[in-house]
């Protein structure tokens, strides 16, 4: 029953996407999008330099989730979930590589780059809250289609772009449908652990992030030239994962939902 549920899910997910890219025009990368705010080189001749450099706390958060999760700091009840917070970290380490390889010189190219490892991070903790809010297994199951539907829309838009038409619709349903879905499953579905809010203010400081990303030029500005939005925005995204550490040593197993689950 529960495989044909997950099917059944997946195949509806699978027709909707199909329907919006039906329905809907191609969304083109703008190339005013590689035009940055702040280009100084403030220092050992580092193009874009604060773009660059402020992608290092990446590292070390995505370093730091890895080596708790791998010493067992972590209340991981279930096995899915290890395999789920591991692909995040690593998601997130690997930002720290693949953003700075971008904001060196901007461009479609290396912007492949900058999106992969985001991606694979969005789609792991998409994968983890199912399995916490939901069911193990279903979570468990989807972690490898999730993660391989992520890394194909970032290499159809690539591909697209090289041989038909710029399309980035795929990446910003990967993009754009975790940060609708896990608020919404975090506040409608009872939680498996305590310290739930630390998944909004997850959610809040990557909000944060993605309006000082759109706000790159004027922040520039306000500041007098100091810092750029897109700065700001490397900064405020790095507090997601600080959050989610936070979450993942505080927190303890509900005994009410625990129950529940048993029963079921």
């Amino acid at each position: 029953m529960e495989v044909k549920r997950a099917w059944l899910a997946w195949g509806v997910a699978i027709f909707c996407f199909v329907v919006l890219m039906l329905v809907t025009p191609a969304i083109p990368q703008s190339q005013a999008y590689h035009n940055f705010a702040d280009q100084r080189r403030l220092f050992l001749g580092i193009p874009n330099t604060l773009d660059v450099i402020s992608n290092f706390p990446f590292l070390v958060v995505g370093v730091v989730g890895l080596i708790l999760c791998f010493r067992g700091d972590y209340n991981l009840s279930l096995q899915g979930e290890y395999w789920g917070w591991t692909c995040f970290f690593i998601g997130v380490a690997a930002v720290a590589f693949g953003s700075s390889y971008y904001h060196l010189e901007p461009n479609d190219a290396r912007l492949v780059w900058d999106r992969l490892p985001m991606t694979i991070a969005f789609t792991s903790i998409m994968a983890v809250f199912i399995i916490e809010r939901i069911d193990e297994k279903t979570g468990t199951t989807s972690l490898l289609p999730l993660l391989a539907a992520g890394i194909i829309s970032i290499l159809y838009w690539r591909q697209a772009h090289s041989i038909f038409f710029d399309d980035l619709r795929p990446y910003a349903l990967v993009q754009f449908v975790p940060c609708i879905v896990i608020p919404l499953m975090a506040i409608l579905i009872p939680p498996m652990y305590t310290h739930s809010i630390y998944w909004l203010w997850a959610a809040g400081f990557y909000l944060l992030a993605k309006l000082e990303e759109a706000e790159d030029k004027p922040i520039y500005r306000l500041t007098h030239h100091f810092v750029s939005g897109h700065t700001l925005k490397h900064l405020c995204a790095a507090m997601v994962p600080v959050f989610l550490i936070l979450m993942l040593t505080k927190r303890s197993i509900e005994e009410e939902r625990m129950t529940a689950c048993s029963e079921v």
